[in-house]
């Protein structure tokens, strides 16, 4: 192999390791909860956000929040803030840091942590009494599942 090709193999190896998935407990956030890079390296769908926005297996975003955009979707909860117009007063390292962690952003909040692995203070079966393992739990939603629901979110703004 001569120098062109190993050079250019190399940088192609290390664009590969900065954009691979960002692990849940490595993910940065800034001081306000923010998460500036991508955690998946791919650029988000916005329609597959839309699919896990209603999804009540997934995201279940509707259980809490009223979007008008998902008006076809039943049922509409009322606990969190509405959605409509979000992307245009948050930014998407912002939306991206909310959805993987919105307690990072606001503490005290009952938004789940749809990026967490770890650090629950009780997860366990509550019906049977019996602790949780000591292994990481699986997140609710995979890093590009993040990056798709923030795609979406992105697209709602009021004009």
């Amino acid at each position: 192999m001569n120098l062109i090709a190993k050079t250019t193999a190399a940088m192609l190896l290390a664009g590969a390791a900065v954009a691979g998935e960002v692990k849940p407990a490595n993910v940065t956030f800034d001081d306000y909860g923010a998460v500036a890079e991508s955690l998946s390296g791919t650029a988000g769908d916005p329609e597959n956000g839309r699919a896990l926005m209603i999804a009540r297996s997934k995201g279940n975003c509707l259980a809490c929040h009223q979007v008008s955009a998902l008006d076809e979707a039943p049922f509409h909860g009322e606990v969190g803030p509405m959605l409509d117009g979000i992307g245009e007063y948050r930014t998407a390292e912002e939306l991206r840091g909310i959805v993987a962690n919105a307690k990072m952003m606001f503490d005290g909040t009952v938004m789940p942590a749809f990026y967490k692995t770890s650090g629950f203070v009780r997860p366990g079966d509550g019906y049977t009494g019996k602790g949780a393992n000591e292994e990481d739990l699986t997140p609710i939603l995979s890093a590009q599942e993040i990056e798709d629901v923030v795609a979406f979110l992105m697209t709602l703004q009021s004009s």
